[in-house]
Order: C-alpha cells, then sequence, then structure tokens
C-alpha cells in the first residue's frame, strides 16, 4: 500500500531525465505516517473482535460444551492474534522507516515555527492604549443600557402591578354583582 512522493519531497539527484528514479520506489515520511496510522486503527479494531470473542467464549470449568463451538471460536481468536502480531510487525517496520527517514532532520523548537512580526514597542503600547480606551468606552455604555434597562423593568412591572389591582377590583366587582 504504497502512494506516490508528493513533488519534491524525497527528490534526489536520480531525479534527472534519463536516470532512473529512486523518488519512484521511496514512500515519502507523510504517507509512511497516514499508512502507520491505519496500521493503529487496524490493531485497535483487531483488538476489540479479540475482547469480543473472548467475552462470548465460556471457561472450561467442567460444564459440558459443544467441542465444535469451542474449536471454531478457539481457531477464530488465534487467526485474530496471529493478524494482530503480523499488524504490530508492520507498525515497528512504519515506525523505523519514519526514524530513519527523520534521523537527518534537526529538531527546529516550535517557537522557530510560529511566525511572529517585530513590532515597534511605541505603537504596540499606543494601540493597547487605544484598546483599553475602548473597552472603558463600551464597558461605560453597557453599564448605562444595564441602568436604562432596569428601570424600565421596573416600570413594566409597576403598570403589570397596577393592572392586576385593576382587573381583582373589576372581578370583585362584578362576583358582588352577582
Amino acid at each position: 500500500m504504497t502512494t506516490p512522493p508528493i513533488a519534491g519531497a524525497c527528490m534526489t539527484s536520480a531525479a534527472f531525465p534519463g536516470q532512473p528514479s529512486q523518488a519512484a520506489r521511496e514512500v515519502n515520511t507523510a504517507s509512511l505516517c497516514r499508512i502507520g496510522q491505519e496500521t493503529v486503527q487496524d490493531i485497535v479494531f483487531r483488538t476489540m473482535e479479540i475482547f469480543q470473542l473472548l467475552r462470548n467464549m465460556q471457561l472450561p470449568n467442567g460444564v459440558t460444551y459443544h467441542p465444535n463451538t469451542h474449536q471454531d471460536r478457539l481457531g477464530k481468536l488465534q487467526e485474530h492474534l496471529r493478524q494482530l502480531s503480523v499488524l504490530f510487525r508492520k507498525l515497528r517496520l512504519v515506525y523505523d522507516k519514519c526514524n530513519e527517514n527523520c534521523s537527518g532532520l534537526d529538531p527546529v523548537p516550535t517557537e522557530q515555527l510560529i511566525p511572529y512580526i517585530e513590532e515597534d514597542s511605541s505603537k504596540h503600547d499606543e494601540r493597547l492604549a487605544n484598546q483599553i480606551r475602548y473597552a472603558t468606552e463600551e464597558r461605560r455604555e453597557v453599564l448605562e443600557v444595564n441602568k436604562k434597562l432596569k428601570q424600565k423593568n421596573q416600570q413594566l412591572k409597576q403598570i403589570m402591578d397596577q393592572l392586576r389591582n385593576l382587573i381583582w377590583e373589576i372581578n370583585s366587582m362584578l362576583a358582588v354583582r352577582n
């Protein structure tokens, strides 16, 4: 399960016309990582199947058990274990090949991988002061709106109380009239 390498990923001097291309036979590190990921997923799937088989098997505790069923399940279990060991060997090969491909690379600190633009500190301070001023004005506006909203809510509550009392009085008069 090999994929062609990405252009320029594993180019050697043999990539020129007229010479046999070594890059066509090599698999790049990204493809190896994808193969490794798929292998790990297969290992997890096989392991889940093994646990499913073990859960369905009965322990040999003297209970009469169908020998054919037991042998069938035992055969499936052994086959899954064999496939699991093959997958682990494949994963080891992929791991070793990835380490071999990456051995010549110098480790780069992650801080250097993040693009950062140096700015003049006075511009930064001025921008920070503007942001603080804007945030303060916005907070003041929010507090004013909240204050007005509380006043309106209080007025609405008083109107609702007055309406409730009015309806209560109307209902009382109608009850007395009947």
